[in-house]
């Protein structure tokens, strides 16, 4: 028989220990740049009237929303199971995502609206200068935010980071395009290019409330992890030749936590005592490369296990 192969943790897996350090560090520095970012565009739009800062200042007051209800998110969801949530708390980031989602779809309705009146409607916009000091001052925040975040992205497998980072994309892309509609404004004394400006923030924080909804859908849909997991998963599983197949294999993300259950094939003539060490060393193996796991592996007597689950003999 076989000996198993030796399995390598996967790069950017980790512990729910290290997970909850890194998403922790990450949200409280995302609620801090947005509160820093929402008094400074607060005082500058207060001397003017400019419809872009508007709703860049809209939109960064909703990100203090978003990132505290992210900061407790991800520390509910890194709590232990409990009795009444044997599967954990994972699925907090998720309903922390679908928060991000509402706010900034609300955001970007009611600035389109300001927009569209102030399109049909110009008004003169003052203290230009200190619109684009604000806008800058923005860019390179929120530039660093989302750098920092993408690096803890490539660690964790967090949803509500992923969504607050794309929220802060989508923020950079705003700011930019109300810096432009301030400073065309300035120079070409034109007030329609200032709320052109705004439409374009508030289309396009409609169209990253889409995206983060869609996410956080399919992470409390119980979406399959992608299929690069799932190989690993069936590889470490496989390093043992005397399992001769993996079926029905189910995954599932829940915060910084992956569900994942199986049934695998054996020799009919083992033993249950050899059978259950067969068991334990596949466990060992797929948890070493995905520390985070939460596993169920059934074994199966090679050709003799009646098709049973709702996918039958659904074979990976």
């Amino acid at each position: 028989m076989g000996a198993p192969s030796p399995v390598k943790p996967r790069v950017g897996v980790m512990s729910i220990d290290q997970s909850a350090v890194l998403t922790q560090r990450i949200t409280t520095l995302s609620v801090a740049i947005s509160t820093v970012l929402t008094l400074a565009k607060l005082v500058s739009w207060l001397g003017g009237s400019s419809v872009a800062l508007l709703a860049s200042l809209a939109d960064s007051a909703l990100d203090v929303v978003a990132s505290v209800a992210t900061f407790i998110a991800v520390r509910v969801a890194v709590s232990p199971p409990d009795e009444e949530h044997r599967f954990g708390h994972g699925k907090a980031e998720a309903f922390a995502s679908l928060l991000q989602a509402g706010l900034v779809f609300a955001s970007g309705a009611l600035i389109a609206r300001e927009a569209v009146v102030h399109i049909i409607w110009p008004q003169p916009v003052r203290a230009e200068r200190w619109g684009v000091a604000v806008m800058l001052l923005s860019l390179v925040l929120t530039g660093v935010l989302i750098v920092l975040q993408g690096r803890v992205l490539a660690r964790t497998s967090s949803v509500a980071i992923s969504g607050d980072r794309q929220h802060y994309a989508a923020d950079l892309v705003s700011n930019a395009a109300a810096l432009v509609g301030i400073a065309a404004t300035a120079l070409l004394h034109a007030p329609r290019w200032d709320a052109l400006a705004g439409l374009f923030v508030a289309l396009w924080l409609i169209r990253g409330a889409i995206q983060v909804l869609r996410d956080a859908a399919d992470h409390l849909m119980d979406h399959e992890l992608g299929e690069a997991e799932r190989t690993a998963i069936v590889s470490a599983v496989l390093a043992d030749r005397r399992i001769r197949n993996v079926h029905e294999l189910r995954t599932r993300a829940s915060g910084p936590r992956i569900h994942i259950q199986m049934h695998i094939d054996l020799d009919p003539d083992q033993t249950l005592d050899q059978a259950h060490k067969i068991v334990e060393g596949a466990e060992q193996r797929v948890l070493t490369a995905f520390p985070a796991a939460d596993l169920l592996i059934h074994p199966d007597p090679e050709g003799r296990a009646e098709p049973h689950g709702p996918f039958g003999e659904e074979t990976t």
